[in-house]
């Protein structure tokens, strides 16, 4: 049921009849004493007579203006004509002296209501303009000091009487605004509610009907503390588990493998605060109720106890508010895609093997063949040997590439642990690409903290990790550009930063900068080589030595990759 406001409050003004009946009626009882009562004189008829017309011409008005509702300020003529009529009938009566001066408050109540504190002034000077008026008529001055005093002293009375009149009315008008707008907000109120619970109640059924919808996906919601309240058909399927077994009595963790949830705590140094109660859900949803959006790889187990690989996204639920009020677990199955990520493991590793063996046996063969002194070759056939050479160099890089990469995948790479010295890597980083960057017309420059001190490490691999960075940085910066390569020391790590101003990377591919072949979208527009490997084995490496890589990115602007590397961390040696 809806309700009208308009009706449920009414703040129509009265008709200017109405508003005018008691003057009326009172001049109209006035007239009648002033004609049949002996004690009341007509001292001046034509006056008398002047105050009839003009009070009859003020009820004519107000009828009309109640007949054809003028909302404009043309209906205050009706108080203002009623307020010269009693001028008039005192005038007539008796002057100064007349017994109808009281009646002067009636016009003056209704020219005070109105809205605005300029009508306080009108009612005030109108009062004035009647009490003198006899005065003005006979051509008189007042002659007692009481007159004078009547003249000044009631004018201002009613003016007084106005200001308090207008203030009742302005906050009678304030009020009745305010409560209109509340019922008004109620109404409205009440409509969104009806809104908002048809929004919910339609919401409610998109909602379980794209859960049942899922078949392939487990959607698993929980409560703050891990227990179970939505199970879907897909989780069914995944879990070989029924809702109604589930919901409300099983907790999440009841499909993790307890050693990877430790090793996850372990991680988050769990439970190294004392307010960590549960260390193994906090570690599953540690990252959606810090707001960042994670991904991450975990073995589920089944209700017969076989396990299998999945990728489980985590993403906190929220109440009106904004608050959390529990979690939402959508997990994929990726059996098969693990599968296929380890037989391409394999075959990258395999194919890298074999084609390791025939490349150098091709690039001994071409250097015998150019040192051969019993049978030296032309200029132009050292030429092509040379370009030979050159491209059988990069295939064994390439190579040596992928091998590198399959061995990062399959667990670990061998490194050769020394001191390492920072400012060495950054130094021998620049020298070996400041040819290039010169050729190509781009300034580089390197800034080195003078407090930098060594840690251990594999220098080659570190170096190869830099070497990396700094030309790609050539790489993918036109012509004009600069490359900043930087060195910061922090008291347990140690940070390199190579910054350029060359075409960026979209915002969305940045987390994909790791991916084995990818190739971001400004390179292969503008036609930058490369095959997608140098960031996977950079960021190998600086892993294996207990560090981070972290990148950020305008497109069209620039990159900044930051390598962080802990001076005092375990080195992960495969």
């Amino acid at each position: 049921m809806r309700f009208d406001v308009g009706k449920l409050i009414s703040v129509d003004q009265p008709s200017p009849l109405l508003k005018h009946a008691p003057t009326a009626i009172s001049l109209v009882v006035a007239f009648l004493i002033a004609l049949y009562t002996p004690g009341v004189p007509i001292t001046q008829l034509f006056a008398f007579v002047v105050a009839v017309a003009v009070a009859a011409g003020s009820v004519i008005l107000a009828v009309w203006f109640t007949k054809t509702r003028t909302p404009s300020l043309w209906v205050l003529s009706v108080p203002l004509a009623a307020l010269f009529a009693i001028a008039l009938l005192r005038v007539g009566t008796g002057g100064a002296t007349s017994l109808f001066s009281s009646l002067i408050i009636l016009p003056v109540i209704w020219i005070a209501a109105e809205e605005g504190r300029r009508w306080i002034l009108v009612a005030g000077i109108g009062t004035a303009a009647a009490i003198m008026l006899p005065f003005i008529v006979y051509g008189e001055v007042p002659s007692t000091a009481t007159e004078w005093l009547r003249g000044i002293v009631a004018p201002f009375v009613f003016a007084i009487v106005a200001g308090i009149v207008n203030e009742m009315s302005r906050q009678r008008r304030v009020q009745v605004e305010s409560i209109r707008s509340l019922a008004q907000a109620r109404e409205d109120s009440l409509d969104e509610l009806r809104d908002s619970e048809f929004e919910l109640r339609t919401a409610n059924q998109f909602t379980s009907s794209v859960l049942d919808a899922v078949t392939i996906q487990a959607i698993i919601g929980t409560d703050l503390v891990g227990r179970i309240d939505v199970f879907n058909p897909g989780a069914e399927a995944m879990l070989g588990r029924s809702a109604t077994d589930v919901v409300g009595r099983a907790s999440i963790l009841d499909f993790h493998l307890d050693d990877e949830l430790e090793n996850r705590s372990r991680e988050l140094n769990y439970p190294a605060g004392a307010t960590v109660l549960n260390p193994g859900f906090s570690a599953l949803v540690e990252s959606a109720r810090l707001g960042v959006p994670e991904l991450h790889d975990w073995t589920y187990r089944r209700s017969g106890g076989t396990q299998f690989p999945v990728e489980v996204a985590v993403s906190p639920r929220l109440d009106a508010s904004g608050a959390p009020t529990g979690y939402i677990f959508v997990a994929t199955d990726i059996t098969h895609a693990v599968e296929v990520s380890k037989l391409k493991d394999e075959f990258v590793g395999l194919v890298s093997h074999e084609l390791r063996t025939p490349l150098s046996s091709i690039l001994g063969y071409l250097e015998l063949m150019k040192d051969d002194e019993d049978a030296p070759l032309s200029d132009e056939q050292q030429l092509y040997l040379g370009v030979a050479e050159r491209n059988a160099h990069r295939l064994l890089g390439l190579v040596g590439d992928l091998l590198f990469t399959a061995q990062a995948d399959s667990g670990g790479f061998p490194l050769t642990i020394e001191e390492v010295s920072p400012e060495d890597l950054i130094q021998g980083a620049v020298d070996s690409a400041r040819p290039v960057a010169e050729a190509n017309g781009i300034h580089l420059a390197a800034e080195i903290a003078p407090e930098a001190t060594s840690f251990p490490g594999d220098r080659r691999r570190l170096g190869q990790a830099v070497d990396n960075l700094v030309s790609n940085a050539i790489k993918f910066t036109p012509r004009g550009g600069s490359v900043h390569v930087g060195l910061s020391v922090f008291p347990q790590s140690v940070e390199i930063t190579v910054r350029d101003t060359g075409m960026g990377i979209a915002a969305d591919e940045l987390d994909k900068l790791a991916t084995r072949f990818f190739r971001a979208s400004t390179a292969t527009a503008n036609a930058v080589p490369g095959v997608g490997l140098g960031l996977v084995i950079t960021k190998a490496i600086v892993r294996a030595h207990g560090g981070e890589l972290d990148v950020a990115s305008v497109e069209g602007e620039g990159t900044v990759f930051t390598l962080r590397l802990p001076q005092d961390a375990t080195v992960a040696v495969g």
